[in-house]
């Protein structure tokens, strides 16, 4: 996910860090303009479709509570959700069919994850998705507020270790490939391994001010109306990546 997330920032702009030009690029438009209530409305309807599709793999895990019953569902939605979320990165103008599509895609892969994790670690996932959300919250506020401001400094700094992060889950993604344990603190629940998760969960949490910014900036700009569905899928990136990282940090602790 720190992959994709890294991708998705990117492709906003077309460097690593966001600026006016995410909108110039797009072109303004006299016409119908990207709102924040109407990216708040697509968010929600993007937060549907991901519950309903979690929904079903999540249920045909506990029908029988075998991992092997919803891999081919799981993995499939994994793979699709990163297909779909490029061509979005990519066809921003085309996020109205592609941003649905790849929420019900990670809805599969999320369902099935969850299920496996809950399975292991009984209450993780009510705990995982509360520690979102309350996240979410607490981040919008701050930023509301002005506590929390988005300098270029800020965005330079998330956005390189957003992307140094997926850099390192990739060297191990492949060293897995080939057979070697990969990155071993990635996975270990040890102090290190702890602090680690930790690291990545507070990335992935400021990325959610890059996101508020990026949508405010639309708003205010009149960028074009398919934006207001690339804001809400670069707030539901973010928000799977958080959620994925607070099972993984939670399950840590809850292993030692």
């Amino acid at each position: 996910m720190a992959t994709h997330k890294a991708l998705q920032m990117f492709g906003r702009s077309g460097n690593p860090t966001l600026n006016d030009a995410t909108f110039t690029n797009e072109g303004i438009t006299t016409g119908q303009t990207m709102t924040l209530e109407g990216t708040v409305n697509k968010t929600g309807m993007l937060l549907a479709l991901l519950v309903l599709s979690a929904t079903y793999t999540w249920n045909l895990f506990f029908q029988d509570g075998n991992p092997a019953a919803v891999m081919p569902a799981t993995i499939g939605g994994a793979i699709g959700g990163l297909v779909f979320a490029l061509v979005t990165i990519f066809k921003k103008q085309w996020a109205g069919i592609t941003a649905p599509i790849y929420a019900l895609l990670q809805g599969l892969f999320l369902g099935g994850i969850s299920a496996i994790f809950e399975s292991q670690y009984p209450g993780i996932v009510i705990q995982a998705t509360g520690l979102t959300l309350g996240t979410l919250a607490s981040l919008l506020l701050l930023y509301k507020l002005g506590i929390i401001k988005p300098t270029e400094n800020f965005r330079l700094m998330i956005v390189s270790a957003t992307m140094g992060i997926g850099v390192l889950y990739l060297i191990s993604f492949v060293m897995n490939m080939f057979g070697s344990t990969g990155i071993g603190f990635i996975h270990s629940n040890g102090l290190f391994g702890i602090g680690f998760s930790l690291f990545v969960v507070a990335i992935a949490a400021l990325n959610l001010v890059l996101d508020f910014d990026f949508i405010e900036q639309g708003s205010e700009q009149g960028a074009p109306k398919y934006m207001e569905w690339f804001g809400a899928f670069s707030l539901m990136v973010t928000l799977i990546w958080l959620y994925l990282e607070m099972l993984r940090l939670l399950a840590k602790l809850r292993s030692r």
